[in-house]
């Protein structure tokens, strides 16, 4: 995934220290049947949050909050997260047929939706709106899952992924899940070291992805990165790695000039929504 922050190719961000204080947010508890499913694989990595953790244990705790270990967990039941935040105001440009705006960033039923409608400003020849939702700090190595639902439409893209660029004078590196809402019964996962891409990989879900919340995440490690889906390792990448830590995003948009790829918009049931109830992020042991 390509993004772009202001007049540049990407979001301008900076890099924080890895630990940091800890921030309590005011939200209400995740519903019991979305909590995050624990990977067999990801014991490791969750080890550092709660030693010897029980399974009662690896449910998210009734609070958003940054740990000083580097842990964070964001319920986004009750409203923006002090640790997130909207972008708001420019377009990446190239494939991306929409201006980030903040106002398509909502939070309505206990939940989080990014939403996909036509500009009510347009600019620059961009004539769609879309959302983005994207952490204040960065994270490296560890385990990063999100509970979400995908927009079913040609054309779009709802995603989870880590990114930082040349705006924060780093190189690109970047991991992706991606829902292309061609096919919501796959998910693409690719992965950017330096800016080289090329590793995409499909998979076959197993269900419709647009129909209801499931649990997706990767476990980013120095020699390996490894997908998840509902708890369930189903692929894993261990050649040129990422190593740069980066922001924590999610957003919904639609393309243009890629219709190979996404196939071309269809902009009949504007606004789109894709749902997001949390997200979280373990660091590595």
């Amino acid at each position: 995934m390509i993004l772009q922050g202001g007049t540049s190719m990407k979001t301008n961000y900076r890099v924080l220290p890895a630990v940091l204080a800890a921030l309590l947010l005011s939200a209400c508890g995740t519903p019991a049947q979305n909590t995050p499913a624990e990977p067999a694989a990801a014991t490791a990595a969750s080890a550092t949050a709660a030693p010897e953790t029980t399974a009662a244990e690896t449910e998210p705790e009734p609070v958003s909050e940054l740990k000083n270990d580097g842990s964070m967990y964001a319920d986004l039941s009750g409203g923006m997260p002090s640790v997130f935040e909207a972008s708001d105001g420019w377009s990446n440009g190239s494939m991306f047929n929409v201006t980030w705006r903040a106002d398509n960033v909502t939070f309505n039923d206990g939940r989080m939706q990014l939403v996909i409608d036509n500009d009510k400003k347009p600019k620059g020849g961009v004539p769609y709106s879309g959302g983005e939702f994207r952490s204040k700090d960065f994270y490296g190595y560890g385990l990063y899952e999100v509970s979400m639902k995908a927009i079913k439409n040609d054309g779009v893209v709802s995603s989870f992924f880590t990114y930082t660029g040349p705006s924060d004078s780093n190189p690109w590196d970047e991991i992706d899940v991606e829902i292309l809402g061609k096919d919501t019964t796959q998910v693409q996962f690719n992965y950017f070291t330096d800016s080289k891409g090329g590793h995409e990989y499909m998979h076959e879900l197993g269900f419709d992805a647009s129909e209801s919340f499931h649990v997706y995440g990767f476990e980013w490690k120095e020699d390996s990165i490894t997908w998840y889906v509902d708890g369930e390792a189903v692929h894993t990448a261990e050649k040129k790695i990422p190593v740069t830590p980066g922001k924590i995003m999610m957003n919904a948009w639609c393309g243009t000039g890629v219709d190979g790829w996404l196939n071309a918009f269809n902009d009949a049931n504007v606004p789109l929504k894709a749902e997001y109830e949390w997200v979280r992020f373990t660091p590595a042991v």
